[in-house]
């Protein structure tokens, strides 16, 4: 059996390569196993700067594996086998750069909601259809959709399972970058190259306040002052500061 998730390490950069391609790379158990453990190995790297999350084949992720959602009953939907998963993308303590050709479809849109930065090639289709099967998104669409585009296009996109083009995608933020196809992957890596010049402690902190704004304004207002107020105090603060400074005196 071939890997599911092929894994290349470009200096401090994960490139994630989902690999089903014969089933659009479908969202299985075994896919949800695989990514999990993946993610274990990711969790304490201190030498990781950011993720790449692409796919091999045509398609980013075509949706979740429909034959195997159909035998799952509420036991599963209370278990969140796939929104558990998604969240812990969302959360790793790095950015996660998802790069996107082709169909990003239900589960699909849903993975490349929970990742930091989107960025799609013109071939790229979103989408949350699942209203058609009878169900709604239930790995997080219902809540990070409309944090990225907004609560009416959130709704419509949903009641009625429209598919997005990757122009509308750009158009309405629900992407940061569309570009040609051939062009997605150096595109992610470039972002994540530029990622990788900051702050690595500055960066991860970053993220943490930036997640807690989805608890709310207090929340969030608190988390950035303590990641600022660690910071402060960081000797990386103090080198980079004093490199500028010396840069601009010297100027």
């Amino acid at each position: 059996m071939p890997d599911l998730i092929l894994r290349e390490r470009v200096q401090g950069t994960e490139v994630l390569r989902i690999n089903r391609p014969d089933k659009r790379n479908a969202l299985n158990l075994a896919l949800v196993q695989a990514l999990h453990r993946v993610l274990d190995d990711l969790q304490e790297d201190r030498d990781l700067r950011s993720v790449v999350l692409a796919a091999a084949g045509e398609h980013f992720m075509a949706g979740a594996d429909i034959a195997e959602l159909r035998g799952r009953g509420v036991v599963e939907a209370l278990a969140s086998i796939n929104g558990g998963l998604f969240r812990r993308v969302e959360e790793l303590p790095v950015p996660v750069i998802a790069a996107v050709r082709g169909y990003a479809l239900g589960g699909g849109c849903e993975l490349a909601l929970a990742a930091d930065i989107r960025i799609c090639g013109r071939s790229a289709r979103f989408g949350q259809p699942e209203v058609g099967l009878g169900i709604i998104p239930g790995a997080g669409a219902t809540y990070r959709l409309p944090l990225a585009v907004g609560m009416a296009r959130a709704k419509e996109m949903i009641f009625t399972g429209r598919i997005l083009d990757a122009a509308e995608a750009g158009r309405i933020g629900l992407v940061n970058r569309v570009v040609e196809d051939e062009r997605v992957e150096a595109e992610a890596m470039e972002t994540a190259e530029a990622i990788g010049r900051q702050g690595a402690e500055a960066v991860r902190l970053a993220k943490i306040a930036l997640n807690g704004q989805r608890h709310g304004v207090n929340a969030g207002q608190t988390l950035e002052a303590i990641a600022q107020a660690v910071l402060f105090e960081s000797e990386e603060k103090e080198r980079r500061m004093t490199a500028f400074l010396e840069k601009r005196r010297k100027q």
